[in-house]
């Protein structure tokens, strides 16, 4: 059995990325200039808001597919069966990372596949979660509490700050006992959770459910009035998320801190890919270099993201209140989100997911060939290098494309004609967030 990578490939995402056959130079000014012309089209050929939620044609028969009560009962078994499998192999399975399953499921198969199977499916976690089949069984969704409500999703971007860390940064994150204790521990601490707070931990506090339901809003297909349709996936980012959160669907601010879960996001991939510069090099695996870099790439797109929002409302008009920045606008950041995933991850989760397709035939390394793949081994050449640039610097400039889109059908929303170039400053950050990214993403 051949495994293509060492352990720490695993906490890391892509290798180097010096071979891509791109012009760093051209690739920055075009990603630039490819925000900036979407923004001057929009500007002047869509005065008024145009994306619709409302719209899209019903899929009665797809919805009664999907909700049939067998098919979800056998989906949250299995992957309640699969997370348990996984704590065990990864305490009592083969003794090495390479050729032990649990991980490369933990940080490859779920980790990256979760970001990009959600915009395509939906809120896919929401469905299957095995907590929430736990919580059911043993009979936990009331909850004694309430969560206050001003924490919003404070507590999700605290629970994907502490996994990111984990990830990027813990010295011992592909340790085989601990990645086992970690899934059980998920499945531990959130049932507890949901024991004191019911429904709303999982619409709030859990950090995987509320990232996969965040991402699910660029979903093609949605529920609108319990039926599936299909819609624009953009439409989904200008409707504020209100269910199962208590909120009034006409709230203006229903649930607080939508762009801290964001922000955790996309400055932890921001820190993946300068991890991996030559610039970072002399602090190698330092676990304080680590942790400082990453808490500062964090806080620096919480940052700008923040000094755009106010300076657009205030050339808009429409400044949000005690200073605090509109649900609305912090959705503009999902496709910005979903682009820096899919442009950092993509060759990682073709390349390295071959990995665990290859252990899953063999779990405890016993001998078996449950799938015929144990005899396997990884095909580097999978994808090539110009499918890999293509494929990175196109999210990274269509993901800040497509936020400019709904970014101004927001603004045109909550300004008038007023912000139609109101919405400037967000879109310069967006550029420099375009910049930054394809920067990382070329340099080596």
């Amino acid at each position: 059995m051949l495994v293509s990578a060492p352990p720490d490939l695993l906490a890391h995402g892509l290798g180097g990325r010096t071979d891509l056959p791109l012009d760093a130079g051209a690739a920055l000014a075009g990603g630039a200039v490819a925000v900036a012309v979407a923004l001057l089209a929009l500007a002047a050929l869509r005065p008024r808001p145009w994306l619709d939620p409302e719209r899209g044609r019903a899929l009665p028969a797809l919805t009664r597919v999907v909700d049939h009560p067998a098919l979800r009962a056998t989906a949250r078994g299995l992957v309640l069966a699969l997370t348990l499998l996984v704590a065990v192999v990864g305490l009592f399975g083969p003794p090495t990372t390479e050729d032990n399953l649990a991980p490369w499921v933990l940080y490859v198969v779920f980790w990256v596949g979760l970001a990009v199977v959600s915009p395509l499916l939906g809120p896919v976690w929401r469905a299957v979660n095995p907590v929430r089949t736990l919580a059911r069984l043993l009979r936990l969704s009331a909850g004694s509490r309430r969560l206050p409500a001003r924490l919003g999703y404070l507590p999700a971007a605290a629970w994907l700050t502490g996994f990111v860390w984990l990830e990027l940064v813990a010295p011992d994150r592909a340790v085989l006992l601990l990645v086992g204790a970690l899934v059980l521990g998920y499945l531990a601490v959130a049932l507890a959770l949901v024991a004191v707070y019911g429904e709303e931990w999982f619409a709030r506090g859990d950090g995987f459910e509320v990232l996969s339901t965040q991402l699910a809003r660029l979903a093609p297909v949605a529920r609108r009035d319990g039926v599936l349709a299909l819609r624009n996936p953009l439409a989904g980012l200008v409707t504020a998320e209100t269910e199962r959160s208590g909120a009034r669907p006409d709230d203006a601010d229903p649930v607080p801190h939508l762009a801290a879960v964001l922000v955790v996001l996309l400055g932890s991939t921001g820190f993946d890919g300068l991890s991996r510069t030559s610039w970072w090099a002399p602090y190698g695996e330092s676990v304080a270099a680590g942790t400082l870099g990453l808490a500062a790439s964090i806080l620096a797109v919480g940052v700008l993201y923040a000094v755009a929002v106010r300076a657009t409302a205030w050339a808009s008009g429409s400044v949000p209140r005690a200073g605090r920045a509109r649900p609305s606008f912090a959705a503009t950041l999902i496709p910005i989100a979903l682009g820096y995933t899919v442009a950092h991850y993509f060759s990682f989760l073709l390349v390295e997911g071959q990995t665990a397709a290859i252990l899953a035939s063999d779990p405890f390394g016993t001998g078996l060939d449950l799938f015929g793949t144990a005899e396997r081994t990884v095909d580097l050449r999978v994808v090539s290098p110009t499918v890999v640039a293509a494929v990175q610097v196109n999210a990274i400039v269509l993901g800040h494309v497509a936020a400019t889109v709904a970014g101004h059908d927001l603004a045109l929303r909550q300004g008038g004609d007023r912000a139609r170039w109101g919405q400037v400053p967000l879109v310069l950050a967006m550029i420099v967030l375009t910049c930054a990214a394809l920067g990382l993403l070329l340099s080596g």
